[in-house]
C-alpha cells in the first residue's frame, strides 16, 4: 500500500491530533473523550482515503492516456 501524505494532510493530522489533546485536557477523562477520539480516528481515516483516491486517481490517468496512445496510433496506420 502506498502511503504520501502532502503538507495539507500532515498538517490536518497534527492539527486534529493537538485538538484532540487539548480536549483532553479541557473535559478531562469523561464519556466525551471516546467522541474525541472517534472525530480523530475519523479525519485520519478521510484523509487516508483521499490520499488512496488520488493514487488510483493517477493510475487510471495513466492507463487512460495509454489507451489514447493505442488508439492514435492505430488511426494514424489505417490512414496510411
Amino acid at each position: 500500500m502506498k502511503t504520501n501524505f502532502d503538507l495539507a494532510n500532515a498538517i490536518t493530522i497534527g492539527l486534529t491530533f493537538i485538538l484532540f489533546v487539548t480536549a483532553l485536557f479541557v473535559t478531562g477523562f469523561t464519556k466525551d473523550l471516546l467522541l474525541e477520539a472517534g472525530v480523530l480516528l475519523v479525519s485520519i481515516k478521510i484523509i487516508t482515503m483521499a490520499a488512496e483516491t488520488k493514487n488510483t486517481n493517477k493510475e487510471i490517468i495513466k492507463k487512460l492516456n495509454e489507451i489514447n496512445e493505442k488508439l492514435e496510433n492505430s488511426k494514424s496506420k489505417e490512414a496510411n
